[in-house]
């Protein structure tokens, strides 16, 4: 059994347990959705995490877990941490932890996204919760959103603890570091590949670790005019509307070694879980999901559903958008 430690809350934005996402918990009441504020132990580091409970977990005796992986550069308090709570009110025990280098988790040098810690974050959350009181070790699901889903289908071909997979806004880090965001910089793979090597050894040299520009750190005039609707719309989340003090959209710029050669497509064959992939019926990202949805020939069980009037960020706040996620996600997690 994984050893759970008590965290203490980091208030923010007048929520006392940091939760920048709307109608979130303020308080932990008797017969009503709770919120427990934990760390673990992964590997030699340690982790932090939100585990939310249904308000009938005092009066029944078992329950289905879903294990939830943030965006990239996104923390638990954000759109994951809604997405576990509106869960939790369905009757789900839900996990959702910062990742390693990311948030509340420990890990250096800050700001790593590296494919292979990604996936055993997600590890490290199913070792967790299946052992938690009262989880149904047989019946732990899988959601990731944007690039936690990518590393979510990862997780879910090699780790067949996870019962079902779904992924929301799904987002190939790994094919868009590589080609670009819609295939924008296929022509320049290999001297980008030859430029992040120059990277990292000036790194060694001058000893300074170089990330790329903080989305924080731009002027509004250039944030609302980047190019594709997914990075405006991300500026506006992560810098305007539900800013979080521990998200930062900054990376090591090395990294792109590592993510360059990732690609959790490839694999898609290996799962042969249920699988639900859902997206906004706009969003600029689609072909990600549905390019993944067609590689997935092995599962009996397979629905890419489409959000009515949705575009990638939209599927992270929008009400009424949340609310038919969650209703897709309950239908296929029963």
């Amino acid at each position: 059994m994984i050893q759970l430690d008590k965290r203490e809350p980091v208030p923010f934005s007048s929520n006392p347990f940091g939760l920048v996402y709307e109608n979130a918990i303020k308080e932990n009441r008797e017969n009503e959705v709770q919120i427990h504020l934990y760390t673990y132990i992964l590997n030699g580091i340690k982790i932090a995490t939100n585990i939310y409970t249904p308000k009938t977990y005092h009066k029944s005796n078992i329950f289905p877990a879903i294990v939830i992986a943030v965006p990239n550069g996104a923390v638990k308090e954000q759109t994951a941490g809604l997405y576990a709570q509106r869960l939790a009110e369905k009757g789900y025990i839900t996990i959702v932890s910062d990742p390693i280098f990311f948030g509340e988790s420990e890990g250096t040098p800050r700001q790593q996204d590296i494919p292979y810690y990604r996936i055993e974050d997600i590890r490290g959350m199913i070792d967790v919760i299946s052992t938690f009181p009262k989880v149904d070790s047989k019946r732990i699901y899988g959601l990731g959103i944007c690039g936690g889903g990518g590393y979510m289908l990862s997780a879910s071909q090699m780790d067949k603890r996870i019962k079902k997979v779904a992924t929301l806004s799904m987002f190939n880090t790994g094919a868009v570091r590589r080609e670009g965001f819609q295939n924008s910089q296929v022509d320049t793979v290999l001297k980008r590949l030859h430029d992040v090597g120059d990277i990292r050894e000036k790194e060694i040299k001058e000893d300074h670790l170089i990330y790329n520009q903080n989305m924080s750190d731009m002027d509004a005039s250039i944030g609302h005019q980047l190019p594709f609707e997914m990075y405006r719309e991300s500026y506006e989340y992560y810098v305007e509307t539900h800013v979080h003090p521990h998200s930062h959209s900054c990376f090591l710029q090395r990294n792109l070694m590592d993510l360059m050669v990732y690609d959790p497509v490839q694999f898609m064959y290996l799962i042969d879980q249920p699988l639900l992939m859902i997206v906004g019926d706009h969003a600029d990202t689609n072909y990600m999901s549905e390019q993944a949805f067609e590689l997935a020939i092995n599962t009996k069980e397979k629905e890419l559903y489409y959000l009515k009037d949705a575009a990638h960020i939209q599927t992270y706040y929008k009400e009424h958008i949340v609310q038919d996620a969650i209703t897709k996600l309950d239908l296929f997690y029963k």
